[in-house]
């Protein structure tokens, strides 16, 4: 598949890399081509294209948001939001407003609402898919716990984005667990919050989440 990576931080290059080692054509989505972080990326990734935001959104069967939360509305207008018609958008994005106080981050949404659901809003011809929001870029690909496989919940109101979604995420190296529609999103994204939290206590940042049943 062709993928649109809307963002150039650490998580857009980490999932893109990921994605060209499962065999996948990818575009890095940038506001600056030339930033030494992007020109690294590509002499890194040879078989890789990095180009501007709508570039990659018109390039890509599937987009994967990767942008600050705080940005993430205006990457979307950036890159053209017909161009987001009918495709999968998986959404790895988190509201976060403000530095953590005793470790625990702000987030600028509330309790009923969440920035998936604003995105939604937003793209209503889009297929949106929480993923990858819960976890750190350390240990988004091949993460290694054993025998363990740990838990990636998703959420989205497209059933069958969520299955290519869930392809995505076995061949990752994840089980995933889906919790519904949109509306789960905003439970979804707190997961960042309690994740973060051993981090900016304890200095501990390879941990993930695993849903156990009997």
């Amino acid at each position: 598949m062709k993928i649109g990576i809307i963002g150039s931080g650490i998580v857009g290059r980490v999932l893109g890399t990921a994605f060209l080692k499962e065999g996948h054509d990818v575009m890095l989505g940038t506001r600056d081509i030339a930033k030494a972080e992007v020109v690294k990326w590509k002499s890194e990734n040879p078989n890789a294209q990095t180009g501007s935001f709508e570039n990659a959104a018109t390039f890509a069967d599937i987009i994967v948001l990767a942008t600050g939360g705080s940005v993430t509305l205006n990457a979307i207008d950036l890159a053209g939001k017909t161009n987001f018609k009918d495709k999968i958008v998986i959404d790895a994005t988190n509201p976060i407003g403000g530095a953590p106080v005793n470790g625990v981050l702000q987030f600028y949404t509330n309790q009923n609402d969440s920035l998936l659901q604003q995105t939604q809003r937003l793209l209503p011809e889009a297929k949106l898919v929480k993923a990858f929001n819960s976890v750190g870029n350390a240990v988004m690909y091949k993460p290694d716990y054993g025998s363990i496989k740990p838990t990636m919940f998703i959420c989205g109101n497209d059933d069958d984005a969520k299955k290519t979604v869930t392809s995505i995420l076995t061949s990752f190296g994840w089980e995933t667990e889906d919790m519904g529609k949109a509306e789960a999103a905003g439970a979804i994204e707190s997961l960042c919050v309690l994740w973060c939290i051993p981090g900016f206590l304890q200095n501990s940042w390879t941990h993930a989440f695993k849903l156990l049943r009997k």
